[in-house]
């Protein structure tokens, strides 16, 4: 695994860090690709019930590299869409995940790298963390699903806002609009994003991968299709024996200890 990304383990809960913090953990390959496997790795891992992502020193992720994004001579519309194509899902792939994941926003996320905390289940900024949308102050169009994701966060006119104007809001601005779930004083976000996780990490993990998948299905589905997708997730997680542990830490006044199955 390469340094570029630190990967921390304690107990269920998994912590990403962007380790590139010369650049201001900017999207380079290295980074893109160590994130990658990561990220894999993470998939399919039962004892992981919980990710945060966060970066190293005074930046979240500062996006992509302004090197890398340069085109260069001769680069055709075709060549730099199939580049682009196939780039935004290596980082969008933490959404993927059937576990919780949470943005520790501790400095700058700008384009592409406020994309990536966008694109984490929850997101906790410190206060004076600067967030940004510079598509358009750069000359190009937003990418890596930052319409998408932007609009979905804060709605329409607040997400044109922030495209048109490519102005710099604080955390407590991101909290104000949506943005972020919670800002907190910057020294006290690692532990406050580590105690989200561990609350997170107590639930049941079935159903909680299950849910995490209705969330998101409700943002495009109609009443009839959420009654039918839970008509059959609720059967299937009363079926495990989680759902028995449960019951009887309820019956006994007592945490439950939930394994998965």
């Amino acid at each position: 695994m390469s340094d570029a990304v630190l990967v921390e383990r304690d107990a269920g809960v998994v912590t990403l860090t962007f380790n590139r913090p010369n650049v201001r953990n900017a999207m380079t390959v290295e980074l893109t690709e160590a994130f990658t496997e990561a990220v894999e790795k993470l998939r399919g891992d039962r004892d992981v019930r919980a990710v945060v992502v966060t970066g190293a020193g005074k930046a979240f992720c500062a996006g992509g590299d302004l090197s890398w994004i340069q085109p260069g001579p001769g680069a055709d519309v075709p060549t730099i869409r199939a580049k682009m194509r196939s780039f935004y899902p290596r980082f969008l792939a933490i959404r993927s995940l059937d576990v919780p994941t949470i943005a520790a926003v501790n400095g700058a996320a700008v384009g592409a790298g406020l994309c990536v905390a966008m694109a984490c289940d929850l997101r906790i900024a410190a206060e004076d963390a600067k967030l940004s949308t510079m598509f358009l102050r750069l000359g190009m169009h937003p990418g890596m699903a930052a319409t998408y994701l932007l609009t979905r966060l804060v709605g329409t006119a607040r997400a044109a806002e922030l495209f048109f104007t490519a102005k710099t809001i604080d955390g407590r601005e991101a909290e104000r609009i949506g943005l972020v779930n919670r800002a907190v004083p910057a020294d006290a976000l690692a532990s406050e994003a580590q105690a989200l996780a561990r609350e997170i990490a107590l639930n049941a993990p079935i159903p909680m991968g299950m849910t995490k998948r209705a969330i998101y299905l409700a943002e495009r589905a109609d009443l009839e299709t959420m009654l039918e997708y839970e008509g059959l997730a609720q059967p299937i997680t009363m079926a495990t024996a989680d759902l028995l542990e449960g019951l009887e830490a309820v019956k006994e006044k007592r945490p439950p200890r939930f394994e998965g199955r």
